[in-house]
């Protein structure tokens, strides 16, 4: 890695791209900080993903981590909307959040394909192109052609190409680019760590910024998708973009400092560092589901005769912690004056929680359980 060299700037005429080097080659770890790193990370990896064979109900679980990666990813590029606005049907977002409600839901929907079609196909550009397809299906990012790689220039920062922080390598080269990543991603030939490629194959990834816009996000998706493609974890349960986000200086400043220094063990680092970090974070937050599943089952057979429709309610609500009372008819069949006896006796529970403060159309959130995400 001493000998690693990120590429070079070429004259366009009126500004300069930065055209990085190919990453299909020879990789050899030196650094024994880096070393040491990573035996913490397959550590906490391993623990992490022992919880999707042993957790029941895995799935339902998933669904949420999801959500706040969605909310999270969405955020490092501006867009508004916490966990309490994507759990709303769209029917109840407010006009000036109804964009970014959309490509949080967006979000969520290529994450789940993505995840669906790497049962068939591989880790590729086309299933690159195929999540950012859904990413941008529209939402503000519609005409900036989804699902295909540029056939202009972008660039990063700056309210025009002239003052721009960075400019990626010139349109005619993504192919090439792309297809060393994707050689890169599958070559077996020579050994290199799984988890020192996908930090190398998501700095090159926005290095390259193949598409006109949407890159930072389908860039982050990738990490969880490599993730499980090649097996380190059985379910999607591992997201980085709450860790950038709350380190997105230090995220764009490494990216830049790889690029111009040369530095690609310092990104390495903080990439290596991110995965214990949401390893462990994940670990606790399931530990603390359990430990709420248990005590919520408990609380619920205190209820008598609403004890079963309660247990139906609480189960819905793992997988969705937000609710109305259409809903819990629905779930449990029952009138909706019985409905909202149940609704009582949850909130007295401290299960469910009223977040609307309106006569009707109230809606009531799992709060012990949507705090657990954020």
């Amino acid at each position: 890695m001493k000998q690693f060299t990120s590429g070079k700037y070429i004259n366009q005429g009126y500004y300069k791209s930065f055209q990085p080097n190919l990453i299909n080659k020879h990789w050899l770890l030196e650094n024994m900080e880096l070393v040491s790193l990573l035996s913490k990370a397959d550590r906490q990896l391993g623990r992490l993903d022992m919880y999707s064979e042993h957790i029941p109900d895995i799935d339902m679980f998933i669904s949420m981590h999801v959500l706040k990666e969605a909310t999270q990813s969405s955020k490092i590029e501006g867009t508004q909307t916490n966990m309490e606005e994507a759990l709303l049907d769209r029917k109840d977002v407010s006009i000036e959040k109804k964009d970014d409600w959309e490509e949080v839901q967006n979000y969520i929907q290529a994450m789940q394909q993505a995840i669906e079609k790497l049962n068939k196909l591989p880790f590729s550009s086309r299933l690159i192109k195929d999540t950012h397809k859904t990413l941008l299906q529209g939402v503000r990012g519609e005409h900036k052609s989804p699902g295909i790689f540029r056939t202009s220039q972008n660039w990063i920062g700056g309210a025009s190409i002239d003052d721009a922080i960075f400019v990626p390598p010139i349109h005619s080269s993504i192919n090439d680019l792309m297809s060393d990543l994707e050689s890169f991603a599958h070559n077996t030939d020579v050994y290199f760590p799984d988890l020192l490629k996908i930090a190398i194959i998501h700095y090159q990834f926005e290095t390259i910024h193949p598409f006109l816009d949407g890159n930072g996000r389908v860039g982050r998706l990738l990490i969880t998708l490599y993730l499980v493609d090649k097996e380190i974890l059985k379910k999607p349960i591992l997201y980085l973009s709450d860790f950038f986000e709350r380190n997105k200086t230090l995220y764009y400043e490494n990216l830049m400092r790889a690029r111009i220094e040369n530095d690609i063990v310092q990104w390495i680092k903080f990439f290596i560092v991110g995965i214990i970090e949401t390893a462990k974070k994940g670990v606790a937050t399931f530990d603390a589901i359990l430990k709420l599943k248990t005590q919520t089952e408990h609380n619920t057979q205190t209820l008598g005769t609403r004890a079963n429709n309660a247990q139906k309610i609480v189960k819905y609500l793992f997988k969705h912690p937000m609710i109305e009372v259409n809903k819990i008819m629905e779930i449990t069949g029952a009138s909706k004056r019985s409905s909202y006896h149940l609704i009582s006796d949850l909130e007295e529970l401290k299960i469910l929680k009223e977040i609307t403060g309106g006569k009707r159309g109230k809606r009531y959130v799992f709060d012990s359980y949507l705090n657990l995400f954020k």
